[in-house]
């Protein structure tokens, strides 16, 4: 059986649209079957984001899971790395992150977690997809074994102290000014705390969450509030999380942004001076930078790249011996630390990286000078544009005019319904030339 409802990271569609109560209670009977494994008492943690539907489909989960004899440990509003992390420290079965991650309110999503705080294979959610789409009526537990639910109010607390027990014990941010941007989502407890903690002078934006403005004009997908505030404030550096905290970008003390390309960058070469750097190099995606390749080749390092997605950044960082990864969105895997990726965590290494420097961020964080990249999203409403005969025809007309002086990369988006147009090379006219015949002819297909 094709997978139908797993994308690149979890299930993700519009709330009461393709994520109604009815496939949340079926998702939790599904998963809450495929992980009881032994005799134990079976348990399941529930995170989620500040969206309004979050409610919704708690709740429906929490029923899905208790009708097939799980317990329900909820946390309520924590981050994505936070749900992993705890359902490896308490030693659940399962774990649950109830959000779309960087999309707008109105989506939400459903990402499982295993015993051991990685994403789920291929395999076990197209097994769990199987049972979501037939007859469960036989497989519920009865009257008396069904499963009970109870809030959990300590993780906030044990996710900061876990962040901090990522940097050296006498690591401190004495001095420092900083900007965080919470995205009015997930950590907007946490993450303000943890910085506090560390003696940072806190000054924090999107942090007051309503159910309907997470992500909304602030957040890594819009920095500019970030910007602003930073230059306002006279900061030394400026945090943006997304809505369920699993990616940071950075703006510096001039309000320029820092993407995920240049994170990795500081964080290998901290970790390569640390010798803490494995294999010699870091994972990264086909969209990264090639002027991000070319500067860890100086440095003697390599640079290994997936298809689009932490999960396949994440395999190939595990199935290889690497322990750093990551993508341009700002998607930093530490598996040294995390399972997942951490926002807060990365953040913490870049401070702790400016710390030691004694410079300014402006420095410590811009490592490299990027080639021109160009990315264009084109919506669609249906159907299957990129095997259109005229886009085709587009795409390869330019990718003969690039020729050997840069690369084309198209895709279809894993998480909504948008084909993403990349180009790159040392060329920005010709690079900007192209991609807009494919967009064009994306377009034309997509009307």
């Amino acid at each position: 059986m094709a997978r139908t409802l797993f994308g690149t990271d979890g299930i993700r569609g519009r709330a009461n649209g393709i994520i109604t109560p009815e496939l949340a209670l079926r998702v939790g009977m599904a998963a809450g079957l495929v992980f009881q494994r032994g005799d134990h008492r079976h348990r399941v943690v529930i995170g989620k984001d500040t969206r309004l539907s979050g409610y919704m489909i708690e709740n429906a989960l929490v029923a899905g899971f208790t009708a097939v004899g799980m317990d329900v440990l909820l946390l309520g509003p924590m981050p994505t790395p936070a749900v992993a992390m705890v359902t490896h420290s308490m030693r659940a079965d399962l774990g649950v992150m109830i959000s779309a991650s960087h999309n707008p309110y109105d989506d939400n999503g459903i990402k499982l977690f295993g015993p051991d705080g990685y994403k789920l294979s291929d395999e076990l959610e197209t097994r769990i997809e199987t049972l979501i789409a037939g007859d469960m009526g036989s497989m519920l537990a009865q009257p008396a074994d069904m499963g009970r639910a109870k809030r959990i109010e300590s993780v906030h607390a044990r996710y900061i102290e876990f962040a901090k027990r990522t940097l050296p014990r006498n690591q401190s941010f004495d001095g420092l000014r900083v900007v965080v941007d919470c995205a009015n989502g997930a950590a907007y407890r946490v993450a303000p705390e943890a910085l506090w903690e560390l003696g940072c002078e806190v000054i924090t934006i999107g942090d007051q969450p309503d159910g309907f403005n997470i992500n909304r004009d602030v957040g890594s997908t819009a920095p500019e509030a970030l910007a602003a505030k930073v230059r306002e404030v006279r900061a030394d550096i400026g945090i943006a999380l997304d809505g369920d905290a699993d990616r940071v970008l950075i703006v510096d003390e001039k309000g320029r942004l820092v993407d995920g390309d240049q994170l990795m960058a500081v964080v290998a070469e901290s970790f390569h001076e640390d010798g803490r750097l494995s294999r010699n190099g870091i994972v990264a995606t086909v969209m990264s930078n090639l002027g991000l390749e070319r500067h860890l080749a100086d440095l003697g390092l390599t640079l290994a790249r997936t298809p689009v997605g932490d999960r396949y950044v994440l395999e190939h960082m595990r199935a290889n011996g690497f322990n750093v990864g990551g993508e341009q969105s700002g998607h930093i895997i530490l598996s040294d630390y995390s399972t997942t990726g951490d926002g807060l965590v990365a953040a913490l290494q870049v401070l702790a990286m400016v710390q030691r420097r004694q410079k300014p961020a402006s420095e410590v964080c811009h490592r490299f000078e990027p080639l021109p990249q160009i990315l264009r999203n084109v919506r669609y409403k249906s159907g299957r544009p990129l095997e259109n005969d005229g886009v085709l025809r587009a795409i390869a007309a330019a990718e003969l005019k690039l020729n050997s002086h840069g690369r084309l990369l198209i895709r279809p988006s894993g998480t909504e319904p948008v084909i993403r147009v990349m180009g790159e090379g040392d060329n920005r006219d010709l690079v900007e030339a192209v991609v807009n015949d494919v967009v064009e002819a994306v377009g034309l297909a997509a009307a």
